[in-house]
C-alpha cells in the first residue's frame, strides 16, 4: 500500500472513527459500529467496503454476521500510524469509547 493510498482512506471521519475503533477493539462487526458511531447499518457497510478497498481491513463472516479486523497484511508504518493516532488523539474517540464501555463492545449481534 502506497502513503497517498492509505491517507486517502483516512481522510473521511467515518472512516477514520471506524479504523481506530476497530483497532482499539481488535474486531468488530456491523451493529457494534452502527451503535458505537450511531450511524444507519447501511452508512456503515458503505465506509467498511471502502475501507476494505484500501486494504487495511479484512472481513470474517461467522454464521450471518461478518466481524472486521486490521488486515494482516497491513504494512508495519501504516499499523504505527494507526496506533500513534489512538494513543494522541483519545478525546476524538472519546463518545464512542465512552459507549463502548456501556454496551460491552464488542459483543455478540
Amino acid at each position: 500500500m502506497d502513503p497517498l493510498s492509505f491517507f486517502k482512506c483516512l481522510a473521511d471521519d467515518t472512516r477514520l472513527k471506524t479504523i481506530l475503533l476497530i483497532h482499539k477493539h481488535k474486531e468488530l462487526c456491523v451493529c457494534d459500529l452502527t451503535d458505537l458511531l450511531e450511524l444507519s447499518q447501511p452508512k456503515v457497510s458503505r465506509h467498511l467496503a471502502e475501507i476494505r478497498k484500501c486494504n487495511i481491513l479484512q472481513a470474517e463472516r461467522r454464521g450471518k454476521w461478518v466481524y472486521y479486523s486490521i488486515a494482516p497484511s497491513l504494512l508495519d508504518w501504516a499499523k504505527a500510524v494507526l496506533e500513534q493516532t489512538l494513543i494522541a488523539n483519545t478525546e476524538y474517540l472519546s463518545k464512542p469509547l465512552e459507549k463502548a464501555s456501556f454496551l460491552k463492545i464488542p459483543k455478540c449481534c
